[in-house]
């Protein structure tokens, strides 16, 4: 089945570089093949010529399109359903310079092979809860991590590293390419569901899909967020618990000063009284 793009495109342009095919035009756009051209399929958002779609067999095992598409819109035409066999015979047709084996990328092994390994044994952890497996982990265009989080400062300057942790605007968001594979960060405010960004060392694309938003916001915000109250938390019991030594050690004080004036009137001196003589009682 061809690949189509559903009604929910919101024109970003990222899946037209990736199609193998050209296949992919924008809206109103006529197209091209073998020389001659036709009018444009859709005329407000990308369209994929189905003539021209392999669905990315022979070149790639999963659909190209699909693989950067931020909203999930390019998705098989179930009114176009076509065979492995077919797809890879249009792609012979397109690219008559390249050769392409019986074995070539298809997602239709991929998922073949992926239902075989399901049905043979699902990698489950202590709860029964299925563990990706590295195959699935790879599916993705793009991995997504958070970096660990820095040692913490010393005290003097616990202020200004606080007020830099849990400032959005210096958060950055770690990706590895999908084209040559290094690493790259995009900044947190800038990372939306839908903008293309490009990577500093191929220029490759990348546009972040809702699900990928949803998971870094979350991830991110979640994660400061937790810290942040943590930290408020230990500060207010520091606070408290300073108040409550500084009292005490007021009251200690004060009963200090009345245990030394009973102490004053307590002590008796030895011997009796004796009043000057003499010249010196003159003076008294």
């Amino acid at each position: 089945m061809a690949t189509t793009i559903t009604s929910e495109c919101i024109n970003c342009g990222a899946c037209e570089p990736e199609c193998p095919n050209t296949a992919i035009y924008a809206g109103g756009v006529a197209w091209e093949l073998n020389g001659a051209t036709s009018p444009a399929i859709a005329q407000d958002i990308y369209y994929i010529v189905p003539s021209k779609c392999t669905e990315c067999v022979g070149f790639h095992d999963h659909e190209a399109c699909a693989a950067v598409c931020p909203v999930d819109c390019c998705i098989p035409d179930p009114a176009n359903l076509e065979t492995e066999g077919v797809l890879l015979a249009r792609a012979r047709e397109l690219h008559p310079e390249t050769t392409f084996p019986d074995d070539a990328p298809s997602r239709f092994r991929k998922e073949s092979a992926g239902a075989e390994g399901v049905a043979a044994a699902a990698p489950t952890n202590g709860d029964g809860a299925k563990i990706a497996t590295a195959g699935e982990v790879a599916e993705s265009p793009a991995k997504i991590a958070v970096s660990s989080p820095k040692p913490a400062a010393p005290a003097a300057h616990a202020a200004a590293t606080d007020n830099q942790e849990f400032n959005p605007i210096a958060w950055e968001v770690p990706v590895i390419c999908k084209d040559c594979h290094q690493p790259w960060t995009i900044p947190y405010r800038l990372f939306e569901a839908g903008v293309v960004f490009h990577c500093p060392q191929c220029s490759g694309s990348f546009v972040p899909k809702v699900s990928m938003y949803r998971a870094v916001k979350e991830t991110f915000e979640g994660f400061y967020n937790r810290r942040k109250a943590e930290r408020e938390a230990f500060a207010r019991k520091q606070a408290k618990e300073s108040a409550a030594f500084e009292a005490k050690q007021v009251a200690e004080m004060e009963q200090f000063k009345q245990t030394l004036e009973r102490l004053a009137h307590s002590m008796k001196p030895a011997g009796k009284l004796e009043r000057p003589k003499g010249l010196a009682s003159m003076f008294t």
